[in-house]
């Protein structure tokens, strides 16, 4: 019984060595292939001896014998130069650039035989270039003069703000909303940038330039919607834009909300885009309200129904659908061509 007892000990012990083993087999295979087969393959340089060398000149004795064959002379056609081109190296750019004009000294004239020579003329070399920050501050420096009989101190008065007593600039206010808008660069991108810059303005601060500064130009709008109301022709559409929060109670609570743009587009090339929660068709009638002509869309339900309701209310609205390559010339005989529209619609042709 003692000797069973022994060998089953023996055993078991060898067989907890060789499942050791196996498992340090396994590990170093694993190594091995991700080795040759995972990403560390592309880092293993493997001398081939078959393999030429790609960067390396032949040796004289393996070259082949060099022939040679006779070629017609040619001409080539030099790069004509555009007209809004500065120079042969192709930058463009207009007046309205700024430029900084670096003198580069010739070492010449700073020599031992410096009277030897005289400048006759200067050759540009244009670079674009960018700065670190395009954020200045203004420093209106008034003077301040004191009467001598009197004693009176006067001074210039500072000049008006169009936020009053705000320290943003009207070109500050103008370029938060045109980078946020027609650049796409959210303000608190421009926020930081300011504060890499050496400017330290909180968020909410811009947060408040921007909202004064969109009520300053609401103005404009309501005079540009109601011109364009005047017009015979309109072409309107809805594109989706994501806005706002959804209800915390619902599911998606953390997803943006789905809202609405509506563009109006008239023959003067103007545009105006209205804003709205969802595509009903009450929207529609309230910025049409008042218009009576013809009004290009794609089709869209809404778009029908509020015409029935505006016609019922008196106006008088052709309402018309298009596709691409349709002819609208009947449409607008002032203009005749053919329409190559994309969603959302809004094209010259049209008009």
């Amino acid at each position: 019984m003692t000797t069973l007892t022994d060998e089953n000990t023996r055993l078991a012990a060898e067989l907890a060595a060789s499942q050791v083993q196996v498992l340090a087999s396994k590990q170093q295979l694993a190594w091995f292939k991700r080795q040759l087969f995972g990403r560390k393959s592309e880092k293993v340089i493997h001398d081939i001896s078959t393999q030429g060398q790609l960067f390396t000149l032949p040796s004289p004795e393996s070259s082949l014998p060099t022939h040679y064959k006779p070629v017609k002379a040619h001409t080539r056609r030099l790069k004509q130069k555009r007209e809004e081109e500065v120079n042969e190296t192709g930058l463009r750019f207009t007046d309205d650039v700024p430029q900084q004009v670096i003198d580069l000294p010739c070492p010449e004239l700073n020599g031992s035989n410096a009277q030897d020579y005289e400048v006759i003329g200067t050759k540009d070399t244009y670079r674009l270039a960018q700065q670190v920050g395009s954020y200045v501050v203004l420093v209106y420096r008034r003077q301040v003069v004191k009467q001598k009989s009197t004693q009176t101190l006067t001074q210039a008065p500072a000049p008006s703000n169009v936020l009053e007593g705000c320290y943003a600039d009207v070109s500050l206010l103008a370029g938060l909303m045109v980078d946020k808008a027609l650049y796409h660069l959210p303000l608190n991108r421009q926020h930081q940038r300011m504060l890499d810059a050496g400017v330290t303005l909180s968020r909410a601060t811009l947060i408040n330039y921007v909202s004064k500064g969109i009520e300053l130009l609401r103005p404009i709008v309501i005079a540009m919607r109601k011109h364009m109301l005047r017009q015979h022709t309109l072409a309107m559409d809805e594109v989706p834009i994501k806005a706002g929060r959804t209800s915390i109670s619902t599911q998606r609570h953390r997803q943006m909300k789905q809202t609405y743009f509506w563009p109006i587009y008239g023959p003067d090339d103007e545009v105006v885009f209205t804003w709205s929660r969802g595509r009903d068709t009450q929207h529609v009638i309230d910025q049409l309200r008042g218009f009576n002509g013809v009004l290009l869309t794609d089709g869209y339900g809404v778009y029908p129904r509020a015409i029935q309701q505006l016609t019922q209310q008196g106006q008088v609205i052709t309402h018309a659908t298009f596709r691409v390559d349709e002819d609208i010339t009947a449409l607008t005989p002032h203009r005749p061509g053919r329409a190559q529209l994309t969603h959302p619609v809004l094209h010259n042709s049209l008009f």
